[in-house]
């Protein structure tokens, strides 16, 4: 600088730069709210929603960027929005295409919080939503309405483990001019190829296989399609959607061994699913590998492979809370809402109150299978059958 700097200035202001380069496996953090500009001239030109340009810290930096760039790589997609959770990505997809007098169709299995948004744009917002039976395939076509503008799919249901037929959906829907938008957090983006079975917008929770570490939260709305894009980015920006550096590179760090790690879970938890079927204290197993799993010749069709969350039915004579004693006689399983994580955990649902098509009988749990030795899961849940008759 050509100016003498005082020593609260210089604190401030650096004539230092670093060398260039350098170079590292790991993407860089760059922490930014506030971007610099060259000169007022590429202040001007650039353009947030063309990511030309860095222009604000919630429009993002090298570090998101290279993260959008590499999840909508591993979904086959072109564009890619990042989100502070799974439920704000699905938040971001409905208020950019839904208003006030439209309609949107859910499956009946879906995600709680999806439920419940669609609870809240019903009451406050105007919009319909209205839920299928997931294993409605072809025809969702009788349940599409002049107003209808979005179908949200799951595959498989997190908690139930029913699989759509995509293809038919996909098609029901574009023939009648309806986006398809699919949550794929289940396969992580590796056993499942959405955007090539038809749907228009694919949404990531990361906070599962992506991150690996149950540590990070933070969502992904990828896509084909540059008009569609745009009308995401635009409910992005609006929403004021952005997430920490720090976070993103967790996840950046995660992607390395997300395929080591998924397919670890996937063994992991078909074995002790297999196990779990000899039981007699266990009625059925709703694991979309397993014969019996409602959607699973669709699974085989489509999917290659499963990943480590699956559910099971306890024996109708077992009551809640000797279900709940099960639960909590166990050692190596955490109790704790998500999956993906090296630790498993084991989860009661109140399955009836969340759907309105239930015909099943027994309390269900989910399991998420981690990456400890299955056999001391296995060993660990022997004993607390025990609890079921105590």
């Amino acid at each position: 600088m050509t100016i003498k700097k005082s020593p609260q200035t210089a604190l401030i202001h650096t004539d230092y730069q670093a060398p260039e380069g350098f170079a590292a496996f790991p993407s860089a953090i760059h922490h930014a709210s506030t971007v610099l500009f060259k000169n007022v001239a590429a202040m001007r030109s650039g353009q947030w929603k063309e990511k030309n340009a860095y222009t604000y810290g919630l429009h993002g930096t090298p570090t998101t960027f290279t993260l959008e760039a590499r999840l909508a790589e591993i979904e086959g997609g072109k564009h890619c929005l990042l989100a502070p959770s799974g439920l704000a990505a699905i938040a971001m997809v409905d208020f950019a295409l839904l208003k006030s007098g439209d309609d949107v169709l859910l499956p009946d299995n879906v995600y709680n919080p999806n439920r419940e948004l669609g609870k809240w744009l019903t009451q406050d917002f105007g919009v319909t939503a209205r839920y299928y039976d997931p294993l409605i395939g072809a025809g969702i076509a009788a349940l599409i309405q002049p107003n209808t503008k979005l179908i949200w799919t799951e595959a498989p249901g997190s908690v139930s483990m029913e699989v759509p037929d995509l293809p038919a959906i996909c098609k029901a829907a574009h023939a009648r001019g309806v986006l398809v938008a699919l949550d794929n957090t289940w396969s992580a983006g590796l056993a499942l190829r959405g955007f090539d079975l038809g749907v228009d917008i694919i949404m990531q929770a990361l906070t599962k296989y992506q991150s690996g570490g149950s540590d990070v939260l933070m969502g992904a709305v990828i896509t084909r399609e540059l008009a569609l894009y745009e009308r995401l980015s635009g409910s992005h920006m609006r929403l004021g959607m952005g997430v920490g550096a720090d976070d993103a590179y967790l996840v950046l760090r995660g992607l390395p061994t997300m395929k080591l790690r998924f397919d670890a879970h996937d063994a992991g938890g078909r074995k002790l699913a297999a196990w779990l079927k000899t039981r007699p204290e266990i009625a059925k197993v709703l694991h979309p590998a397993l014969a019996d799993c409602p959607g699973h010749d669709i699974w085989r069709r489509d999917f290659t492979g499963a990943g480590g969350l699956f559910s099971v039915l306890f024996d109708a004579r077992y009551s809640e809370p000797q279900v709940d004693r099960f639960i909590d006689a166990l050692t190596l399983f955490g109790i704790g809402f998500s999956w993906g994580g090296a630790n498993s955990l084991a989860v009661p649902y109140p399955i009836k109150g969340m759907r309105a098509q239930w015909s099943e009988q027994g309390s269900l749990v989910r399991f998420n299978v981690g990456l400890e030795d299955v056999d001391d899961l296995i060993a660990d849940i022997e004993q607390a059958f025990a609890a079921l008759e105590a």
